[in-house]
């Protein structure tokens, strides 16, 4: 049987929002769910009853459609070669797969297997940030489902957990790191370094990478994908493809100034490739958390070395649109964040 419900929301701005939901029960079991939002209710309650008619008269579009366990939807959008995911969606991905709600049928997953899920993972010694990708993809994934696949599921199930999820802190925003390292950490580090270097059969420099990464701002894997034609010698800087920005996926090329000691380090890798850094990124990172780990340096990873380079260039003076130009934010409230812990006492200098 078809019928739809009608939920009133009012947006922050105080606006009036109008849920429309039509669904469809069979044998007690919910086999088809879709919904829309509208800004008056008039056309809220047109869209519903015109749904409901196409439903009683139609019937459920391909209701076996839906007959699949969320681990196999996750097979599908992965082995699907018109989506592409970065490394920690992937990731994600395939944990849900595996952990227990990914045996669940996607017709059958409701708000409290989500919460469920979420306890376990927080009972397991993940965090409510990290617990919060793994709401954020599954939503993701309920979402697509219909128009990717056509199964009839939506991310009402997620959508409905959020409340609940946030009041027993199952999820959360993670927490802004302010991690610097010492100039002795550092020094420590280049030794520590220099003597894996030597005797790796690769011969990684990973001094030239440590310094080049601070100096240029750069993440990891952005310094290890710079190639020799993306090299501007006459404005000494290099472009930087896509980088990252949560709001486009790729083409997010960018002209990057090589400041401080970074063009010289640049200047002097061998032109044996076409890349400047020929290096795996994760080889890169697990040799500086090796070390790392051997010299019992604590709670510092290899992005925090991005973040002390932006600090230095606050420090030798450069205005935040020229750091963000460096290390690529176009939300420069991150930058905003990093100078005031810089110089919270800057107002005070100009107080009379």
């Amino acid at each position: 049987m078809a019928y739809f419900v009608i939920d009133q929301r009012a947006r922050a701005d105080g606006t009036i929002r109008y849920k429309c939901t039509v669904r469809v029960k069979q044998k007690g079991k919910i086999v088809y769910s879709d919904h829309r939002t509208f800004s008056k209710l008039a056309p809220a309650e047109s869209w519903a009853k015109k749904e409901v008619g196409n439903l009683e008269s139609n019937g459920v579009p391909n209701p076996q459609a839906g007959v699949i366990p969320l681990r196999e939807l996750i097979a599908k959008y992965i082995d699907d070669p018109q989506i592409t995911f970065g490394r920690t969606k992937l990731y994600v991905l395939q944990l849900l797969a595996d952990s227990d709600i990914g045996k669940i049928n996607i017709i059958d997953i409701r708000s409290h297997h989500i919460v469920d899920h979420c306890k376990n993972r927080i009972q397991a010694g993940a965090g409510p940030s990290t617990v919060a990708h793994d709401v954020s993809y599954l939503r993701w994934c309920l979402k697509m489902a219909k128009p990717s696949y056509g199964y009839p599921v939506t991310e009402l199930p997620v959508i409905e957990s959020y409340e609940l999820l946030h009041s027993q802190n199952l999820i959360g925003k993670s927490q802004r790191r302010s991690r610097r390292p010492t100039s002795n950490e550092i020094e420590r580090l280049k030794v520590g370094l220099n003597e894996r270097a030597s005797k790796r059969a690769a011969h990684i420099p990973y001094v030239d990478l440590l310094d080049f990464s601070i100096l240029s701002c750069m993440r990891v894997g952005e310094v290890c994908r710079i190639r020799w034609d993306d090299v501007d010698e006459a404005q000494k800087a290099v472009t930087v493809r896509d980088r990252k920005d949560p709001r486009k996926k790729a083409g997010n090329h960018m002209i990057v100034p090589l400041l401080g000691g970074a063009w010289e380090i640049l200047q002097k890798q061998p032109r044996n490739n076409e890349r400047v850094f020929p290096y795996n990124e994760r080889s890169v990172a697990a040799g500086f958390q090796r070390v790392r780990n051997e010299l019992g340096i604590e709670d510092l990873r290899y992005h925090d070395l991005r973040r002390e380079g932006a600090s230095r260039l606050f420090e030798k003076g450069y205005s935040i649109d020229e750091v963000a130009q460096v290390t690529g934010h176009r939300n420069i409230n991150t930058l905003w964040q990093v100078y005031t812990e810089l110089f919270p006492k800057r107002l005070h200098d100009k107080d009379i």
